[in-house]
């Protein structure tokens, strides 16, 4: 008996042997051949089930009332012989049968959202355009486009479209809050008018617009620090700064190259310089996220904007900054890249308080010159000095809370100086009045 020729052309692995070739190569599946039955049995149900999701996609929950309509009606006459059963049956299934005529065709649209810009501040006019176009060769019969705004949904009627045609339409996006507003995906809407079938074409992503927070401007070193080029000095003694501070005895081990020599000759004792030691102006900004912590959400958003206004400042300037948010810290490579982070912000619970924005600024910045934590009215005096003891001594504490209509008013807890704001017109004035304190 001969052996049957080998051909050199590579083996049937469709089907049944593909998926023996397939269970084989897993390693899990050779531990007993019921894996290798019940992982068929599920591929076999997936591959009947997708044809039927995507045939009952465009179902809408009435077209399914009425899917069911039919079968029950049918299975009621075939059991009872009920002519009104049947009549029911045929009604509901004319009506889907010309609801999908509806769906016949395919669109072919061109879709673009554009946006006059895509950065906004709270309470300016953000105005976008949706064109839509006929890339086909037919025209195109009038069509629904849907378009998500935020939390909204605009929609709107598209007519007929001859080949090459267009249409514009003009949205106003509402901007009276801080947020990053998600726009699109706009999508096409085909149905019948009873609403039994829709067909749902995606044609666009999503764009998103940042509306930033309201700032002020705070002029020159509004800020707390000192404009210089070395940095600013300290309270820790160093034997090799720039910023002179007294005179000593010599210990062995000292550099001679600060030795006074006109006082040593005078005293007769061998005297070196000694420094304050300078630290580079850094900002440190710790922005409280927790609800409970302001009494209206206006609060909130006041401090904010109070956060974002020392942040973009400090840019400005050419300051190094940090800003802590809650439990996150807030990276931007530039100040329009920070407002956008300010921007996405939202309450926190009471984990990201004042405490927590003071503990991850001092780790983030331990050597900060200025430290500014902004909290509402609702926090206690002890809770700020608590939340102030965690900077180095080296360090400034400030402390703002914000009371939307409050007077300004000046205060100090333990080594926190605090300051009460109203509003963000008074921003300026009380960080001027702590600097000058």
């Amino acid at each position: 008996m001969t052996a049957p020729p080998q051909s050199d052309a590579p083996p049937d692995t469709t089907g049944w042997q593909r998926h023996q070739l397939t269970e084989n190569a897993d390693p899990a599946a050779a531990a007993g051949s019921e894996h290798t039955g019940s992982r068929s049995f599920s591929q076999r149900l997936q591959l009947v089930a997708e044809p039927l999701r995507r045939a009952s996609g465009p179902v809408t929950m009435l077209g399914l009332v009425a899917a069911a309509a039919v079968v029950i009606g049918l299975l009621v006459v075939w059991l009872t012989n009920w002519s009104e059963f049947l009549a029911l049956a045929l009604v509901a299934g004319v009506l889907l049968l010309i609801a999908s005529v509806f769906l016949v065709g395919r669109s072919s649209y061109g879709v673009e959202v554009k946006l006059q810009s895509g950065r906004v501040v709270a309470g300016e006019r953000a105005t976008g355009e949706l064109v839509i176009r006929n890339t086909g060769t037919h025209r195109l019969l009038p069509a629904r486009v849907e378009l998500p705004v935020g939390g909204n949904l605009a929609s709107f009627r598209v007519p007929s479209l001859p080949a090459g045609g267009s249409h514009d339409e003009l949205f106003v996006i509402p901007t009276e809050r801080r947020a990053v507003i998600r726009v699109g995906p706009a999508t096409s809407v085909r149905g019948d008018p009873l609403g039994l079938l829709r067909r749902q074409v995606r044609w666009t992503g999503v764009t998103e617009l940042y509306v930033h927070p309201q700032l002020t401007r705070l002029h020159g070193a509004a800020t707390g620090s000192v404009k210089d080029l070395e940095g600013q000095p300290t309270r820790e003694l160093s034997s090799n700064d720039v910023s002179f501070h007294q005179l000593r005895q010599y210990v062995p081990g000292d550099d001679r190259r600060y030795v006074h020599w006109r006082t040593s000759a005078r005293t007769g004792v061998l005297m070196v310089r000694q420094f304050e030691e300078t630290r580079r102006t850094h900002l440190a900004v710790a922005l409280s996220l927790a609800a409970d912590e302001y009494h209206t959400p206006a609060d909130l958003e006041l401090a904010i904007s109070a956060a974002a206004s020392l942040g973009v400042q400090a840019m400005s300037e050419e300051r190094p900054v940090t800003v802590c948010a809650g439990a996150a810290v807030l990276h931007g490579a530039s100040a329009r890249r920070l407002l956008d982070r300010f921007s996405a912000l939202e309450a926190e619970p009471a984990t990201a308080g004042v405490v927590g924005a003071g503990q991850l600024a001092s780790s983030a910045v331990p050597n900060a010159s200025v430290a500014v934590m902004i909290t509402g009215g609702a926090v206690s005096p002890p809770v700020l000095r608590h939340a102030g003891a965690g900077f180095s001594v080296g360090v400034r504490v400030v402390a703002l809370q914000v009371r939307s209509g409050a007077a300004l008013s000046l205060g100090t807890v333990g080594r926190v100086d605090v300051a009460t704001v109203g509003s963000l017109d008074e921003l300026p004035r009380a960080l001027r009045s702590l600097k000058a304190a």
